[in-house]
């Protein structure tokens, strides 16, 4: 019998990406091509540069399928596409497909707002998400996963649908025109575009199915879906969630969103905005004269800096990191701060900090979030590139005090669109049938309780309480300096 093939589409904040799986979950190919720089009209202001993800997107399709042919397999076993696409940007569109502005990413502030046309916009016909656009540059079809709409969209999260109260489109300055009618995750969009199909080898018609928002997705690939089960994303934001069974409402400490599963809700608490890219932020800055040491011990320069990382002692010997190098909407005039140094300090000091600081944060906002749900942790799964280093996969185990797992791919989104494409086109009886053969458990890492006492009483000490003495300060430099 022929083997059968799902594609997952996986486009971040920083590159894009095609997985190429069987339906038993192995990893046939892939193809990636990275992002370019963001552009920074303006402080807090952010977008991706001409029409580049699309431009990335084709990239990445046909690197994967070079291989893919490479490999003499059958694209006509590719059975269906999933995919998402960064979550929480604006994209403003024109009735031809084209971008009438570029795409305004995440970080920008004016996302923090609804939305205000702008006369350097020109003409703008739609107003829509990253999944919007690429589903239409695929498929030419108006239509979108309803499970990618945070912040200002007159969502309806109960009925997974465009509200019908028209206060809600009011307050969010749309129209029911101005938006692309959205379907569940698991559902098909439509079906992949004759010219596109030709151009990468890919069979004429194939099935392109709506997931959700990347965290929701990557929730699904990690397998996290168990009560205790607590997914750590590890992006350029770093998100904290657990799944749920509905719409929670009211909820002061954590937001429900849509899952990758039609009818299911994601839990996410606060996370870290820029967080592992404060860390690529370092090796850049800070690197260079690691760079020749790493290259003569053959190894890449984040895992020399994590060696030296490991030979720190748990709390980097009173090295606080704090990690506002974005700071939240809530309190803009915050900025990231490095206290306590002295002479005993090196760069593996300050590399561990970083990572300890970030373990600090989300330990704090996820306390909060399962004191008010009623549900303690028991264990953490760990998702992204950053899971690869074994001392901060240590340090959140030893952080929470609860083991911390990885899964044989780090990157889950893939995973996650597979599961939501093998569903929709009838490759799995059931969710869990799907995630039993796609998702592969990996590394666990047990708390070493005599650590976990000393960070319990570092951050209830010191950590949680930082803020609350530098924000008065910060509240004083930021109208100097910004």
């Amino acid at each position: 019998m022929k083997n059968e093939y799902l594609l997952g589409l996986d486009v971040g904040t920083q590159s894009a990406k095609i997985v190429v799986f069987n339906t038993d979950g192995d990893i046939v190919c892939e193809g990636k091509q990275a992002l370019r720089k963001m552009t920074i009209p303006a402080p807090s202001l952010a977008e991706h540069p001409d029409d580049d993800l699309w431009d990335a997107t084709q990239l990445a399709f046909k690197r994967a399928m070079e291989r893919f042919n490479e490999l003499g397999l059958d694209a006509g076993q590719i059975k269906a596409m999933g995919i998402c696409i960064i979550r929480c940007c604006r994209v403003l569109m024109r009735k031809n497909g084209e971008l009438a502005h570029p795409v305004i990413n995440w970080m920008d502030k004016r996302l923090n707002y609804p939305y205000e046309h702008l006369p350097e916009y020109g003409k703008v016909d739609y107003v829509t998400t990253t999944s919007g656009y690429i589903t239409h540059r695929l498929t030419g079809e108006s239509k979108d996963t309803c499970a990618n709409y945070i912040g200002w969209w007159p969502m309806d999260n109960d009925r997974w649908d465009w509200s019908d109260d028209p206060q809600l489109w009011k307050n969010c300055n749309l129209e029911r025109s101005q938006v692309f009618d959205v379907v569940k995750p698991g559902e098909i969009l439509g079906h992949l575009r004759d010219d596109i199909a030709e151009r990468f080898g890919l069979p004429i018609g194939l099935p392109v199915v709506a997931t959700a928002h990347d965290k929701a997705v990557e929730a699904l690939g990690a397998g996290s879906l168990e009560p205790g089960v607590a997914l750590i994303s590890l992006g350029t934001y770093i998100g904290a969630m657990v799944h749920g069974k509905e719409n929670a409402k009211n909820t002061e400490h954590y937001w429900p969103f849509q899952a990758s599963l039609p009818d299911s809700y994601l839990y996410e608490c606060m996370g870290v905005r820029r967080g592992m890219w404060t860390v690529s932020w370092f090796r850049d800055q800070f690197g260079a004269a690691a760079l020749a040491e790493a290259e003569d011990k053959g190894v890449c320069i984040e895992e020399l800096l994590s060696r030296e990382a490991a030979q720190v002692p748990p709390g980097s010997d009173g090295l606080v990191t704090i990690h506002d190098w974005a700071a939240p909407s809530e309190a803009e005039f915050r900025k990231g701060a490095m206290i306590g140094f002295d002479g005993r300090h090196t760069r593996g000091h300050m590399f561990r900090s970083l990572l300890e600081g970030i373990a600090y944060t989300l330990k704090n906002h996820m306390d909060k979030m399962t004191e008010e749900q009623g549900q303690p942790l028991t264990k953490l799964v760990i998702s992204g590139g950053g899971a690869n280093s074994d001392v901060f996969m240590q340090i959140f185990a030893d952080v929470f005090g609860i083991p911390s797992t990885r899964n044989k791919m780090n990157g889950s989104v893939a995973i996650g669109c597979a599961i939501n494409a093998g569903m929709a086109v009838g490759c799995f009886d059931s969710a869990q049938q799907a995630i039993e053969r796609l998702v592969k458990s990996g590394d666990v890492y047990q708390p070493n309780l005599e650590a976990h006492k000393f960070y319990s009483r570092l951050n209830e000490r010191v950590y949680s309480q930082v803020s609350r003495h530098l924000d008065p300060m910060l509240e004083e430099l930021s109208p100097l300096v910004d």
